[in-house]
């Protein structure tokens, strides 16, 4: 029996899906049937939760409209879903973020999420630096003490 529902569980998965975690801004592309016409529509929001596993996961993804919280939940295979883009990444150290909903404004934003092997600026090693330049930022007054 459980051979027959597997079976039909692979034959519902999609092959090719995005890759997109907890804390991303996603754009999901929705196909809506109104009528005798199909169209796609665009719901941008924050994931917010992933549950499930296999052909039965699911995500939710969360938007502020007209400033009053809109939750969607998404089948991730289902055939409804043209694409999943992945806009913006965020840091996030929790697997469930519902405490968003209690948030307003600027609250709600999250930190980008930096993929390894980038270094700015504020984290260049004092061994980088000269010492001469050290001293003194402008190379003439380095010179003038020199002599």
């Amino acid at each position: 029996m459980s051979n027959i529902v597997d079976e039909i569980g692979r034959r519902g998965t999609k092959a090719q899906v995005a890759e997109f975690r907890i804390g991303d801004t996603v754009d999901v592309h929705v196909r809506i049937v109104e009528g005798d016409k199909e169209r796609v529509q665009v719901f941008t929001g924050t994931v917010v939760a992933r549950k499930g596993g296999g052909p039965r996961e699911c995500f939710t993804v969360r938007r502020i409209v007209q400033g009053e919280g809109v939750e969607r939940v998404f089948p991730l295979h289902s055939p409804r879903i043209e694409k999943i883009e992945v806009r913006r990444t965020g840091r996030v150290r929790r697997a469930k973020l519902h405490y968003l909903r209690a948030r307003t404004g600027k609250g709600t934003r999250l930190a980008e999420r930096r993929e390894g092997g980038e270094e700015s600026a504020a984290d260049a090693s004092a061994e980088d630096i000269r010492p001469d330049e050290a001293a003194s930022p402008n190379p003439d007054d380095a010179q003038a003490g020199a002599e």
